[in-house]
C-alpha cells in the first residue's frame, strides 16, 4: 500500500510573502491535492528577534487570497522547542552526538590558524570523542557527531543525485549551551513529527539538505523524497529583487492580477506540461509533477503574466470575478461597490472581460456604469463634443425613443442618421463613446447602449447634446 503524501509550505514570518515563496507553496498545494494528500502550514517562528505577528498574518492572508488551502492547524515551530531539544538528547544518548565545550574564543582561534595554514574553517571540536570523565562543569552545545569521510548523496527528484563529501559537513550545533534548539534541527523533527513525505523547497537549501539527513539517519527516521526548485530570476536573468519590479505576493493583488491568473502563472514559472500554458486548477493538480520542474532559474516575465492573467479573466464567471474584484478594491484601499455599480458591471461583464489584462483595466473600461452619478468627460472625450456632433447626437436621440433595443436596430439607426450626414458611423462612434463613456476607449458603443437601457442611454446624449458636463 502507498504512502499518502503529505507536503508542506513553511515560511519564516520576517516579512511579506515572497512570490517564490508563493510558487513553492503552489507546487506543494498542486502536488498533493493532485494525489488526494495533505498541504501543511508551518510557521518557522524560531527566529524570535525577527519574527512578527504582522509578517505571519500577511502570509496567511496571500495563500488565502492565492487560493492555498491547506490541512489541519497552522504549527508553530518555536511552540515545538521542547520536542527539538527532546531529539537532541536522545540523540546524545544514543552516541550520535556529543557535548561540546569549546568556547567562542577557542572557535574563533581555530578557525584563523586554519586560514593561516592554509586548512579548512569547519570547526573540528576536540570534545568530539572526549571521555565524558573529562568534561568540565561548564556550559555546552550538543553538536551532531558528522560523518567525516565518505560521501552523502541526495537523491533529489528535481536536480538528481547530489553528491556532497562529507569532509564538508561539520558537526553542527543541535542545541545551544542555553537548551534552545537550532533551525537545522526544528526542520528535522518537525517534517518527522508531521509526517512529510515530499520536501519541495528552492535549492538554496540543497547544501542544508546533507546536513538534515544525518539527523534522520541517526534517528532512524525515513527519509523524505527531497526536490529542490530553481530560484526566479528577474527578466536580465539576475537573482530577482526590487529592481525587478514587484517581489511580495501582496503586490501583485494590489496591481489588479486575478488569482486564478498568478495560480496559472506561478505554476508555469519553472515546470511545464507539453505546450499548455493556460489551464484550470482541476489540469494543473491532475498535470503537476515534479519531473516536470526545470533544472534551471526560471525568469520572470510580465508580458506572459498579461498574458495568462487575460485569459483567466475571459474565462472565468462573472460571480466569482465579482468576489475577486471587492477583495482587490480593499487591497488597493479604494472604496467598495456600490449597489448600483455591482448591478452595472454585473450587466456589463460580458463586454468588459474579454479584453482586460488585469482587473484594474477591466474596472477602467467599466467607468461607463461606474462613474456616479454619471461619467463627466475627459480632455480627449469633450474634444470629440464639438459642436458639429452635438447636433448629430441631438438628430440621434428623438429615434432611440422608439427603437427596438437591440444591437442590429440600435447600430442600423445610428448608421442611418451618419449617412444623412453623409459620414461612416465610425466618424458618430467617437462622440458617442464621449458622451456614453466620459472616456474615448470603452466597450463598443452598442454594448454600452444595451448595458445602460434605453433611459440612461437617452438621459447621457441628451446631456452631451446640450453642451452639459
Amino acid at each position: 500500500m502507498s504512502q499518502d503524501v503529505v507536503t508542506r509550505f513553511a515560511p519564516s514570518p520576517t516579512g511579506y510573502l515572497h512570490i517564490g515563496g508563493a510558487r513553492t507553496a503552489l507546487f506543494n498545494w498542486l502536488y498533493a491535492r493532485g494525489r488526494g494528500g495533505k498541504f501543511l502550514l508551518r510557521i518557522e517562528d524560531t527566529d524570535r528577534a525577527r519574527s512578527t505577528q504582522a509578517a505571519t498574518d500577511a502570509i496567511l492572508k496571500g495563500l488565502s487570497w492565492l487560493g492555498l488551502d491547506h490541512d489541519g492547524e497552522v504549527v508553530s515551530q518555536a511552540a515545538r522547542a521542547d520536542r527539538h531539544a527532546e531529539v537532541a538528547r536522545e540523540m546524545l544518548a544514543a552516541g550520535h552526538a556529543f557535548k561540546c565545550f569549546s568556547t567562542q574564543e577557542e572557535i574563533e582561534a581555530f578557525r584563523e590558524t586554519a586560514r593561516a595554514e592554509g586548512h579548512s574553517t569547519l570547526f573540528r571540536s576536540p570534545w568530539r570523542d572526549a571521555d565524558p570523565a573529562t568534561h568540565p562543569d561548564a556550559p555546552y552545545v550538543i553538536r551532531l557527531k558528522a560523518p567525516q569521510e565518505g560521501e552523502t548523496v541526495i537523491p533529489d527528484a528535481v536536480q538528481g543525485n547530489v553528491k556532497i563529501g562529507n569532509d564538508q559537513l561539520d558537526d553542527m550545533i543541535l542545541l545551544r549551551s542555553d537548551g534552545t534548539p537550532v533551525y537545522m534541527l526544528a526542520v528535522v523533527v518537525d517534517d518527522h513529527d508531521m509526517g512529510v513525505t515530499h520536501v519541495i523547497r528552492g535549492d538554496d537549501h540543497l547544501n542544508n539538505a546533507a546536513r538534515q539527513m544525518q539527523i534522520y539517519l541517526a534517528m532512524g527516521w525515513p527519509v523524505p523524497v527531497y526536490a529542490h526548485i530553481p530560484l526566479i530570476h528577474g527578466p536580465d536573468g539576475k537573482k530577482l529583487s526590487k529592481r525587478h519590479g514587484a517581489v511580495g505576493l501582496e503586490e501583485y493583488q494590489v496591481m489588479g492580477y486575478p488569482s486564478a491568473g498568478m495560480r496559472n502563472y506561478l505554476a508555469r514559472l519553472g515546470w511545464s506540461h507539453c505546450d499548455d500554458e493556460v489551464f484550470s486548477d482541476e489540469d494543473a493538480k491532475a498535470w503537476f509533477d515534479l519531473d516536470g520542474i526545470g533544472r534551471s532559474p526560471a525568469r520572470l516575465d510580465f508580458k506572459k503574466l498579461d498574458n495568462i492573467s487575460g485569459q483567466q479573466i475571459a474565462r472565468a464567471e462573472d460571480a466569482a470575478l465579482l468576489h475577486e474584484i471587492d477583495a482587490f478594491l480593499e487591497a488597493a484601499e479604494k472604496n467598495p461597490l456600490t449597489e448600483r455599480q455591482r448591478d452595472g458591471l454585473a450587466r456589463a461583464m460580458y463586454c468588459l472581460k474579454d479584453r482586460a489584462k488585469t482587473l484594474l483595466e477591466l474596472l477602467e473600461k467599466a467607468h461607463f456604469v461606474l462613474a456616479e452619478p454619471y461619467p463627466v468627460p475627459d480632455e480627449k472625450a469633450q474634444k470629440a463634443l464639438d459642436p458639429v456632433s452635438q447636433g448629430i447626437l441631438s438628430e440621434l436621440t428623438p429615434q432611440l425613443h422608439n427603437a427596438s433595443w437591440s444591437r442590429d436596430a440600435l447600430e442600423a439607426v445610428a448608421t442611418a442618421v451618419a449617412e444623412a450626414h453623409g459620414l461612416k458611423f465610425g466618424k458618430l462612434a467617437g462622440p458617442l463613446r464621449a458622451a456614453l463613456a466620459g472616456r474615448t476607449t470603452c466597450p463598443s458603443v452598442f454594448d454600452m447602449m444595451l448595458v445602460l437601457g434605453r433611459d440612461e442611454t437617452i438621459a447621457r446624449l441628451e446631456r452631451a447634446a446640450s453642451g452639459e458636463s
